[in-house]
């Protein structure tokens, strides 16, 4: 056996202090989920506790990992009820685990995070899983944990850490000043297998932009009646209180120091002693499904006459004189010998070395012009002869991307006929254009052509014009239930004959069809395949195939529900054809079927081929009665609260007899007393005619 030295125990024990003295410096701290949830083990729940009761209630407790917090609306009332649930095992510290969409949830994970910066709000970080945001990166360093990264952003000292990137593969911690709601650059989030996004809230409300802050009415493209309705209804209050106007409303939302206040709803006028205003940590980026969220969301059952008020959310925008304080950038004019001749021959190429892969995406209210360089680009790109109205500079980044509006003066997109243009300029100096710099002529067709991208070089004027075209994205669809009057519908009776539709607007050139239908119970305990991966019907007696109506797709079925449950929810895996799809043929029996659940093949021309559109999931919720149960409204409201998995004892009262009944009853019974006083009075006048017997 070999014995240490004194020194190397000492060494050794400092060492151990030294761990010790770190380990106690973590401080507890939690990251947040929307709308997802992991699996875990739960050892306690409560309902009815508030948001931050869960969550400080996790806090205390030395056994809890992770609390799940759900808020579920009765769609009777509609009141929210929520239940609190303490898990001292979860799968959300496992990297290779994938979390579970799940609607109105905060799912939160207790951390230890080293740093005197880790503040005592609810949650220090929202997390989005296997997302990244590209090209806007300020700091890389590799940590061994998530929980080390995460405090690299909060002792962050060169630069405001907005989010953080972790790569849990290559151990790679990528800090920016930007987050999802920043301006001024390409900002989107993209799909990353294995890489986690996290949002720092832990600034100062100063903080939250990068630029100037201000409160507006989103301008998402759903009308702001049904935004702030679905916002009244769905999101959790995290504050609320009295006000006397929007103004004082937005102010407490700015100067909220509790929370990151991202958004609030002013309701009105106060009214007594009633809340008029209230703050939320939440805005529609967010949010997984963005703003299709307000266009899914489920409406009351009972409409109480609450206004819905006014809506507002959180917009960073761009500070006036950012190109002022841009530094001009010069160059080498010794040309680089390893680029070859064919690149500097390259149309999309410049004498540099830099390459441009510039890209068009039409949307519904503007032109999005996306590039992608090989190098990082810096200058600026902006819409010609609007340079200060329609401009993005562009600092270090390889991907970036200016929005052209299709409307006003800003960028003077000129329109006819459906086809949108506009000309876009590359350029690497922040004042002078130069022989390096690429000018592109872009164009969106709004009709049925292709959504192929070709390029052609234009030798207008020197630099070259590029010219790129592109088709609109397909809109979002959406289900809609309809009754025999064609009115849509949210709780029927079984048996009722219903009309299920995939709709999208008429006027769009795409046709959808629609495959791996599902129907499921509201506890989401049992599950009932419609549609199979086809496009068949699994059972059309059920659910018969689907056919088309325009650019719509619907199915004629009686209603059904679940033994357990009165609300079925739909879910359809929807996909786009430019133009009509081709239906599938299906087999039942002997018969054979067409439904639209089919892509049409693509027809290969110049070996393009059409590129397919990304699948879509859209659900629907319906409430299924029995007969007699819509006069039983205590009943109904049970049913229509979510009662978190306990059992429940249902007590059917029988309803009551009808005056056609009673007066049936009354008759039957007379006729059996005058029957029965029939037979008595027979009996005894028989007996009395009989002669008597006389006795000798």
């Amino acid at each position: 056996m070999k014995w240490r030295s004194p020194a190397n125990l000492l060494l050794l024990s400092v060492g151990c202090l030294a761990m010790v003295a770190q380990l106690a410096q973590a401080r507890v701290a939690f990251e947040k989920l929307t709308d997802y949830d992991f699996q875990g083990t739960t050892y306690y729940s409560v309902k009815n506790l508030s948001l931050y009761e869960c969550q400080g209630w996790c806090r205390e407790e030395p056994d809890c990992q992770a609390a799940a917090f759900s808020f579920v609306v009765n769609p009777l009332t509609p009141a929210q009820e929520t239940l609190c649930q303490l898990q001292n095992v979860t799968a959300a510290n496992n990297p290779a685990s994938t979390p579970q969409r799940s609607s109105s949830m905060y799912y939160m994970v207790k951390l230890q995070l080293r740093s005197e910066n880790a503040c005592q709000r609810p949650w220090n970080f929202e997390r989005v899983p296997n997302k990244i945001i590209r090209g806007l990166d300020n700091a890389l360093i590799y940590t061994s944990t998530k929980e080390a990264c995460l405090s690299a952003c909060l002792n962050e000292k060169r630069f405001i850490c907005r989010s953080v990137e972790y790569d849990y593969n290559n151990m790679k911690c990528v800090l920016s000043d930007s987050d999802r709601r920043s301006v001024g650059q390409f900002v989107q989030l993209v799909d990353a297998q294995g890489v986690d996004y996290f949002e720092n809230l832990c600034l100062k409300p100063s903080q939250a932009c990068k630029f100037n802050r201000q409160f507006q009415l989103p301008r998402i493209g759903v009308s702001d009646d049904k935004v702030s309705q679905y916002v009244g209804l769905h999101y959790y209050t995290d504050k609320e209180l009295q006000v006397t106007s929007d103004t004082a409303c937005k102010l407490a939302c700015e100067i909220e120091s509790e929370f990151l206040c991202r958004s609030f709803l002013y309701l009105g006028q106060p009214t007594g002693s009633q809340y008029n205003c209230r703050l939320y940590h939440l805005d529609h980026k967010s949010l997984p499904d963005g703003p299709s969220t307000y266009l899914n969301g489920e409406r009351p059952l009972i409409d109480v006459g609450e206004p819905s008020g006014d809506y507002f959310e959180n917009i960073c925008e761009k500070q006036s004189n950012q190109a002022e304080n841009t530094l001009p950038v010069v160059f080498d004019t010794v040309e680089d010998p390893a680029v070859n001749n064919l690149t500097r021959n390259d149309a999309n190429c410049d004498k540099t070395g830099t390459c441009y892969d510039v890209s068009v995406h039409c949307k519904d209210t503007r032109i999005a012009v996306q590039v992608r360089t090989n190098k990082p680009f810096n200058g600026r790109i902006y819409a010609l002869g609007r340079s200060e109205t329609c401009n993005i500079d562009v600092i270090n980044s390889d991907t970036f991307r200016l929005d052209l509006t299709m409307g006003g003066q800003d960028c003077n997109t000129q329109s006819a006929t459906g086809i949108y243009s506009n000309t876009v300029v590359l350029q690497h100096h922040s004042v002078v254009m130069t022989k390096a710099d690429k000018i592109y002529k872009v164009k969106c067709t709004y009709d049925m052509s292709s959504k192929n991208i070709s390029f052609g070089m234009l030798p207008i004027r020197d630099p070259e014009m590029i010219h790129i075209n592109s088709s609109p994205e397909a809109p979002p669809p959406r289900i809609r239930i309809l009754d025999a009057r064609a009115r849509e519908v949210e709780t029927v009776r079984i048996g009722d004959r219903l009309t299920f539709r995939i709709e999208i607007p008429e006027d769009t050139p795409y046709g959808i069809f629609a495959r791996s239908c599902v129907a499921m119970a509201k506890d989401s305990k049992s599950t009932f395949q419609i549609i199979d991966d086809d496009g068949c019907p699994v059972d059309p007696s059920i659910f018969p195939a689907f056919t088309q109506d325009g650019n719509a797709l619907q199915s004629i079925y009686e209603a059904f529900r679940f033994t357990e449950s009165y609300g079925v929810i739909f879910q359809c895996n929807v996909k786009y054809c430019l133009g009509p799809c081709e239906p599938a043929v299906c087999e039942w029996g002997r018969d054979s079927v067409e439904s639209w659940g089919r892509k049409r093949r693509s027809v290969t021309a110049s070996n393009d081929t059409v590129e397919e559109e990304e699948d879509m999931n859209i659900s629907q919720e319906i409430l299924v009665l029995d007969f007699g149960d819509e006069k039983n409204r205590d009943f109904l409201r049970s049913e229509a609260s979510t009662d978190f998995g306990r059992d429940k004892t249902v007590t059917i009262i029988e309803p009551c007899p009808t005056k056609t009944s009673v007066l049936a009853l009354a008759v039957t019974c007379a006729l059996m007393v005058l029957v029965y006083l029939s037979t008595l009075f027979c009996y005894y006048m028989k007996k009395w005619m009989q002669p008597h017997k006389v006795m000798a």
